[in-house]
């Protein structure tokens, strides 16, 4: 997997892909990250990569001419068409999915954006598809591009000890994930649940699964609709909605 970020703080970037388990699993050549400085393809002197939008208003926007420049170059690079994630808040909201399909590509690009976002026309040129990562706004895109980045690196097989590491967790299956303990198994008048400790597997994975199916159901019931469940979870949910609704 090659994942190319264009950016105007590639520095900020190499941080966060240096360290931890993508860190490490970039040191083995399981993912290959490269990020790209928009600003060394400028044509003027003072390599500005910022414009005052037409129509006024305020903050600036960043122009068309050098990211397109740098992705051509990222494509010339890459020997091959590349697949062009733009981080924005407009774009569709990311899920687990998609995290899946685009680790199933040899590799993309991501262009962050920064100030008040980018010139339309290079996104109409040559960006393939816009991302959000919440109904929300943050300075720029490369903390989204880093969440993007590490949410598709930890699907890559050897990037995560086992497949369980990512199968088990929330959104994998469109449920939450269940609640977890470690020691000690009473802490500040608090004990673990028992069933936990028990030692009984099949009774653990009952247990785990209902209470996956209870954190969904109360926090998130849409994500239940596209989940896959069995005739026991389809009865366990409905005692959900009856207790519901005598309370």
């Amino acid at each position: 997997m090659k994942i190319d970020l264009l950016t105007l703080f590639p520095e900020m970037c190499e941080a966060v892909l240096n360290t931890s388990i993508i860190g490490r699993a970039r040191e083995k050549g399981l993912v290959e990250f490269s990020c790209h400085q928009i600003r060394d393809y400028t044509l003027n002197r003072q390599n500005q990569v910022d414009d005052s939008p037409y129509g006024g208003g305020e903050g600036m926007l960043m122009t068309a001419q050098p990211i397109y420049d740098c992705f051509r170059a990222v494509e010339k690079l890459r020997g091959e068409k590349l697949h062009l994630i733009y981080m924005t808040p407009t774009g569709k909201t990311l899920t687990q999915e998609r995290v899946k399909e685009l680790s199933e590509l040899s590799g993309f690009a991501i262009l962050c954006g920064r100030y008040e976002g980018v010139d339309q026309r290079v996104i109409d040129a040559i960006v393939d598809e816009e991302i959000s990562i919440g109904d929300y706004v943050v300075t720029g895109g490369e903390l989204p591009a880093l969440i993007l980045s590490d949410a598709v690196s930890r699907m890559i097989s050897g990037v995560l000890s086992t497949q369980e590491g990512y199968t088990e967790e929330s959104h994998f299956n469109f449920l939450l994930e269940y609640p977890q303990y470690t020691k000690p198994a009473i802490w500040n008048e608090m004990s673990v649940p028992e069933v936990l400790v028990t030692g009984h597997h099949a009774n653990i994975e009952k247990w785990r699964r209902q209470q996956s199916l209870r954190l969904t159901f109360k926090r998130r019931p849409e994500l239940l609709e596209n989940a896959n469940l069995s005739l026991e979870d389809e009865k366990f949910l409905e005692s959900l909605k009856e207790s519901v609704g005598n309370n």
